[in-house]
């Protein structure tokens, strides 16, 4: 055999034996995987930035384009959002959980019309473009929405005093279509702990464990972003569907409270449950939250000192931002801890939560709601494979979605659970 000839069989061997990842660029993977599974993403706060910019009056509203939406004369200056039609689709979001947040409220009533009025945007929202938005009840109409070139949503709240520590009420969300709760925002509810208010109940109170039971009765998805690690553990050991963590990231990589530590990534596997990792980079980086955590300190210094002079702080904090600029966190911080959850309990608990108008901005290269590709390319890079990154794209949540309405389908017999109202 001529020398050539050999050479040649050798090359055509090489070709043939090569995973067909390793023949393709991180782009070309990227890619593949975006058209096969789009993004499922865990959170998404547009009903508050409507409520924030146009106090929820937006039949007049350009959801096309939202890139002109900053205010920065306004007091305080607000950003321009995150999300429009046009982002969504470049960045490749097949479904969204619209999340119906309302602040941190103890009293409950008020939570509670306030949550009915962002469930009344949302929904006000997606009906205003029925050729590119969609509203899911199930798993099933959430895929044919996503097959026919929808942005299929569900709706979640932010925080479990918008029920008003009432079954009654979480039943009546379901049916009105909110498929999550997140069982608290940043305080306490009375029934459980946050991860960033003083501890009162040592996690889920009797009446909170009858909360997570009924919430998969129903077949709502227990919320674990936000949380305390004690509210985490009992949920984890109440709930008999998977649970999700809406918009998260890891204590591992980021020691900030808000995140998952080590101690319940395991309970999270066991429980076949799912982390959507955050995108806020306070929440992602190290160095970002120390310079947050650095300005408070200033701004509560200057405040001490100056008071009566709202002027002087403001002027001198700014001078102290000039001088102590914030650092970036890139795609990279992000992929860091997508890392982690995947070599800790493995590529099945991972889904993507971004947060996006609820934060001031994403990473560097993901700002807003395009910058999704950007994530994918970079974890093709290390090495993710196309399979891999079409379960975080979508697939995991989806799978999970669908054991929570299995549960559900399981205890249909079951009476719902009562507890007496006050007289």
């Amino acid at each position: 055999m001529k020398t050539s000839h050999l050479l040649a069989g050798i090359a055509a061997f090489a070709l043939f034996s090569t995973p067909a990842t390793a023949q393709k660029s991180p782009e070309a993977v990227a890619e593949a995987a975006l058209k096969r599974a789009p993004v499922f993403d865990g959170h998404n706060d547009v009903p508050w930035a409507l409520r924030d910019h146009v106090g929820n009056v937006i039949n007049d509203f350009d959801f096309q384009d939202t890139t002109d939406t900053a205010k920065p004369d306004a007091s305080p200056p607000e950003i321009a959002m995150h999300t429009d039609l046009n982002r969504l689709r470049k960045g490749r979001v097949g479904a969204q959980f619209w999340s119906v947040y309302v602040p941190s409220n103890s009293n409950e009533p008020q939570a509670i019309q306030q949550t009915l009025e962002q469930i009344d945007v949302a929904k006000r929202l997606i009906a205003r473009y029925p050729a590119d938005l969609s509203l899911a009840r199930n798993s099933t109409e959430l895929q044919a929405q996503m097959k026919a070139g929808k942005v299929a949503g569900m709706l979640g709240i932010e925080g479990g005093q918008s029920i008003g520590s009432s079954l009654a009420v979480l039943r009546e969300m379901h049916e009105l279509g909110v498929r999550y709760m997140t069982l608290t925002h940043g305080k306490n509810t009375p029934w459980a702990d946050s991860a960033t208010d003083a501890p009162a109940h040592d996690g889920l109170t009797d009446f909170g464990r009858q909360v997570v039971r009924e919430m998969n009765r129903i077949g709502m998805i227990v919320d674990l972003s936000h949380v305390s690690e004690a509210t985490m553990k009992d949920a984890l050991e109440t709930s008999k569907a998977p649970v999700m963590f809406s918009h998260s990231g890891v204590r591992a990589v980021n020691d900030y409270a808000r995140n998952v530590p080590d101690s319940v990534l395991p309970l999270v596997k066991a429980n076949g449950g799912v982390i959507m990792v955050v995108f806020l980079p306070a929440f992602l980086d190290a160095d970002v939250m120390a310079r947050g955590a650095a300005r408070a300190g200033e701004q509560a210094r200057l405040k001490a000192l100056y008071p009566g002079d709202p002027a002087a702080v403001e002027t001198k904090l700014a001078a102290w931002e000039a001088a102590n600029p914030a650092p970036k966190a890139g795609v990279g911080k992000l992929a860091d801890h997508i890392d982690h959850i995947r070599k800790t309990i493995g590529i099945d608990h991972i889904g993507l939560g971004g947060d996006y108008d609820g934060m001031p901005s994403g990473p560097v290269g993901m700002e807003d709601v395009t910058g999704y590709p950007a994530l994918f390319v970079e974890l093709a890079r290390r090495g993710y494979t196309q399979a891999e990154l079409e379960k975080i794209a979508s697939g995991n949540m989806l799978r999970v979605l669908k054991a929570v309405e299995a549960v559900s389908a399981s205890q249909k017999g079951m009476p719902p659970i009562e507890t007496p109202v006050v007289k």
